[in-house]
């Protein structure tokens, strides 16, 4: 009798899965810092998850950049809103990053609160 063996990637992508049962939550992505996809879960396939994975580590990485330079800490995350939705990249521990896009009327209190559980379970995994 052989047991299922689960990969670090079948695991990410769970983890993303069980992010989407939040709501609102239209696409997500686990990055690594140098913005190379390890895992995403998309419920719209228009948006190129690559694309998606490079410009949210460029983002979150200049955003550090300067609140370092302005001597104001590593921010928590950041929240990029316009009339289509709402992109939020957070850390996920030393090596990974974790972005989702909402919906433009998403709540972002119970969005967020996820997303801190989730890039929690992701810096235990890796």
């Amino acid at each position: 009798m052989s047991e299922k063996v689960t990969t670090i990637a079948e695991m990410l992508e769970k983890v993303l899965e069980d992010l989407r049962d939040v709501g609102d939550v239209e696409a997500s992505a686990i990055v690594s810092r140098d913005g190379l996809l390890m895992a995403s879960d998309f419920a719209q396939r228009s948006y190129s998850a690559k694309t998606f994975a490079a410009m949210s580590a460029t983002m979150l990485g200049a955003a550090e950049t300067a609140t370092s330079e302005l001597k104001k800490g590593v921010p928590d995350r950041i929240i990029v809103e316009s009339k289509e939705g709402k992109l939020i990249a957070a850390g996920a521990g030393p090596k990974a990053l974790l972005v989702v896009m909402s919906n433009p009327g998403a709540g972002l209190g119970l969005i967020l609160l996820e997303m801190e559980k989730t890039a929690d379970k992701i810096k235990r995994l890796l």
